[in-house]
């Protein structure tokens, strides 16, 4: 087989092709590699290039791995892999050199990914764009003159290329749902404590922060979830249990959900109209396939509440900045931090720990309240942006105008998917819709706290009824790339370990 054959299946196809010896590991690295030096010049998606290393370990990985060999790339945000370059998008930790793998890392090795390098992210990851000043913007693979959103917008635009077809990725507010949005791929945030942030943390800004990854598939989705979820030794509180596999969700029918919907923002604002026009289509197709739809307004997101939210993030970048001043040894120099990040930074030197934990009372008054919500519906749907992805250069800030990235960026992302950090519920971004001008607009489900299956079955029966896996880039569709429709049928498993307990008939159409 060629790369151009490979290159565009997801993940499990890839990993099956390796299972039954059709392609090596050290194969499916070099063509991926070769996608990455061709596209990356235009997109800027992977900063830190690990290709060297990437072949080497490819060359050692079990066949029988879940993932065996499958490319994959890191986020330069929280998760670091010893010996490789660290910087989380700041010119004040630029130059270090990671000392131990994380938690996460070794369980993408075990299940036999391989890493081939790290990917674009804004500064500490704090805005929905990926435009830092130490490495540039990553463009929208869709349209390069746009943003990927963010904050994990370097993965996102890798796996829309098709350069892999799973990267990492993390959401403090929303960073891996909107980047999913705007570049048209699938992005689930998993339950609070889900997957493992040690050995550096135990968790982060109270279990906002979670870590998992953008892909092409619902089911790559799933088996990235199986491979790495799990609590690690000394976590402080682990996510609730499930019952069995993630991925064996996927193929089930998920039955007749009570779906509410709504397309009111969360300030109030207008949403784009290609938006809303996204909202209607999801509502339609839901309907079509049996689900009972309800208008429904999540209550409870009072202007106290946004108040709180804003102390929050303005400790949290308190926090990140004083943890890399105790690490590194040194405050930042005046040129070391962007205009936004300073404000945001001294803004949260400002709050005290009571102000601090009367904002996390308020808070958790609320996700009682969504938590009430969901009592009555199965899941919550709305637009995943509330724009289409803003052209580059509106969501920066200067230093004359330093809140200017915040202002901008708060107008592409007034559905408030930080909702789902407050409370620690799952959500995802879908990619059933693309605008005239093509480009993706993703809608957002949000699901019960602990219940990721849901959100699966969900995934998998709108992803049947609508195949998204054939719409490829336009810079990626002249890579060259597999025909989407010769990925295998997700119930069909070659893995000696995999039984094939999917339900049959529920490829992609």
């Amino acid at each position: 087989m060629t790369g151009d054959d490979v290159l565009g299946l997801d993940g499990v196809d890839q990993a099956e092709l390796v299972h039954t010896g059709q392609v090596s590991p050290v194969e499916l690295t070099e063509w991926a590699i070769a996608r990455i030096e061709q596209l990356n010049p235009t997109l800027n998606a992977v900063i830190t290039p690990l290709f060297d290393a990437a072949l080497a370990a490819a060359g050692s990985v079990s066949r029988r791995a879940l993932l065996a060999g499958v490319p994959f790339l890191a986020k330069d945000l929280v998760v670091e892999i010893a010996g490789t370059p660290f910087a989380e998008g700041s010119r004040f930790v630029h130059g270090l050199i990671s000392a131990t793998d994380s938690e996460l890392v070794r369980r993408w090795r075990r299940a036999g990914l391989v890493v081939l390098g790290k990917t674009n992210t804004p500064e500490f990851g704090m805005v929905p764009t990926c435009e830092p000043v130490l490495t540039g913007a990553t463009r929208n693979p869709w349209d390069p003159a746009r943003s990927t959103s963010g904050s994990s917008g370097g993965s996102a635009a890798a796996v829309a290329s098709r350069m892999v077809p799973m990267a990492h990725g993390n959401d403090l507010g929303g960073s891996l749902r909107y980047p999913a949005s705007a570049c048209g791929v699938f992005g689930l945030k998993p339950t609070r404590a889900r997957n493992p942030l040690g050995p550096e943390y135990g968790d982060a800004v109270a279990g906002w922060a979670v870590e998992h990854g953008l892909t092409i598939s619902v089911r790559d989705s799933a088996a990235l979830l199986d491979v790495t979820s799990g609590p690690a030794l000394g976590d402080p509180y682990p996510a609730p249990p499930t019952a069995g596999s993630f991925r064996s969700q996927v193929g089930v029918e998920p039955g007749r959900l009570r779906i509410g919907y709504s397309s009111a923002t969360a300030d109030g604002t207008t949403p784009a109209p290609d938006c809303t026009a996204a909202l209607q289509d999801a509502v339609e197709l839901c309907e079509r396939l049996g689900h009972t739809m309800i208008e429904a307004d999540l209550p409870g997101l009072t202007s106290r509440v946004g108040d709180a939210i804003g102390t929050v993030f303005n400790s949290a970048t308190a926090w990140i900045v004083d943890y890399w001043i105790r690490r590194l040894g040194r405050a930042p120099g005046e040129d070391d931090l962007e205009p936004l990040t300073r404000m945001f930074w001294e803004a949260g030197r400002q709050v005290t720990a009571g102000q601090f934990l009367l904002a996390m009372t308020d808070c958790q008054s609320f996700a009682r309240t969504a938590a009430a919500f969901l009592t009555d519906i199965d899941v919550w749907l709305t637009p995943t942006l509330s724009t289409p992805p803003a052209l580059l250069g509106a969501i920066t800030s200067t230093a004359d105008d330093p809140w200017r990235a915040l202002a901008a960026g708060g107008r592409t992302v007034a559905y408030a998917g930080v909702v789902a950090n407050i409370t620690g519920n799952p959500a995802m971004s879908v990619p059933l819709w693309w605008n005239p001008a093509g480009q993706p607009i993703g809608v957002h489900f949000l699901g019960r706290f602990g219940d990721e299956s849901t959100l699966f079955r969900l995934a998998g029966q709108l992803e049947r009824a609508r195949p998204w896996a054939g719409r490829i880039p336009p810079i990626a569709a002249t890579a060259g790339g597999a025909d989407p429709s010769r990925i295998r049928d997700p119930g069909r498993s070659a893995h000696p370990d995999i039984p094939g307990t999917f339900e049959s008939g529920s490829g992609r159409g």
